[in-house]
């Protein structure tokens, strides 16, 4: 592979990583959305860049289709949630923001330690960034499972999301073009459902952190 091929794929690879790493970080709902926004915009620059390098006009579609959902469509549709239902931050999740960056770090080593064959199966330059997506995927299941938040939840799931769809753009050259559209438009229609449901708990509660909601089912 060419020199500037490979480094604009590190480089487009590695925004998705620093992203997910940034979302454990920050409190703020609001900057978590930009934050996946961006790293949404990240993984279409990645199919983007493989799409041109290959020819393949289907990748190139599928960068598109990514970064007009994943990176406009979904987070505007979580900011006008997040402002509805009261932006805020997020105070307490259940793992601490320091230990929270401690995992993160752990997992990001547990996915490089635990991967090296499956890059040395898809290949050189590619096959090497494969951890990367794995480790993003793992950072966006623990944002799902510590956060209290349901945005924030939401932000988790799309990573998860975003996770696989980078392993498979490196690892098979890309995915069917419909086959990233359809789970991008399933990724749109759970969080619309979210949404119109994080409108009526507001209506009706005036909050919607877990932990209050558990006290109210209680």
């Amino acid at each position: 592979m060419s020199g500037s091929y490979t480094s604009a794929l590190t480089l487009a690879s590695g925004a998705v990583l620093v992203c997910g790493v940034l979302v454990v970080w920050l409190t703020s709902v609001r900057a978590v959305i930009r934050t996946v926004a961006v790293q949404g915009a990240a993984l279409g620059a990645v199919a983007l860049i493989l799409g041109v390098h290959l020819g393949d006009g289907g990748l190139i579609a599928t960068a598109v289709v990514v970064v007009s959902l994943k990176a406009v469509a979904i987070p505007y549709l979580l900011v006008r949630a997040s402002g509805a239902v009261g932006h805020g931050r997020e105070l307490r999740p259940l793992v601490n923001v320091p230990a929270s960056l401690v995992v993160a770090g752990l997992l990001i080593v547990v996915a490089f330690l635990a991967t090296p064959s499956l890059g040395r199966f898809v290949g050189p330059g590619t096959g090497a960034l494969v951890p990367v997506g794995i480790a993003t995927l793992l950072i966006g299941f623990f944002v799902l499972v510590t956060r209290r938040r349901p945005v924030v939840q939401i932000v988790g799931l799309l990573m998860v999301d975003n996770g696989i769809a980078l392993v498979a753009f490196l690892s098979t050259a890309g995915v069917p073009f419909l086959v990233e559209l359809g789970v991008s438009f399933d990724i749109l229609l759970g969080v619309i459902v979210a949404m119109v449901l994080m409108l009526r708990l507001r209506a009706h509660f005036g909050d919607v952190d877990l932990d209050e909601l558990r006290e109210l089912h209680d």
